[in-house]
């Protein structure tokens, strides 16, 4: 996969997360597959509702669909959380590091101008 396709997933993913709705879909989903109709329980809105939703998840690839004899059950794919996660921890850890650079060159700049403070105050 390259860069393009890595971006468009991501993408894709990120606009599905932004629905609340689909945000509660996907917490239910980490307890354990469950049926479209098992998934609309806590909304006020239709089944029908609830599958558009799903259809946008299963759109970004966080979701899948299976068959066992009559039920459809949803899956969270967690495979592709975890893709979402580590490009959040990436770019997180990077911020990290220049804050504690600047915490770091701010604690020296303190220090220095104690000193310097302390060398002022002495007749």
């Amino acid at each position: 996969m390259d860069a393009s396709d890595a971006d468009d997933r991501l993408d894709r993913a990120f606009t599905a997360l932004a629905d609340p709705v689909r945000r509660r879909i996907i917490a239910r989903l980490s307890r354990g597959p469950a049926t479209v109709t098992e998934l609309a329980e806590p909304f006020d809105i239709t089944t029908q509702g609830v599958s558009k939703h799903i259809r946008v998840l299963e759109s970004a690839g966080l979701v899948t669909r299976s068959r066992d004899a009559q039920r459809r059950p949803v899956h969270l794919d967690a495979a592709a959380l975890e893709t979402l996660t580590e490009w959040i921890d990436r770019h997180r850890l990077t911020a990290e590091q220049r804050y504690r650079r600047l915490d770091a060159l701010l604690a020296t700049a303190d220090g220095t101008t104690a000193a310097a403070s302390d060398r002022q105050e002495r007749p």
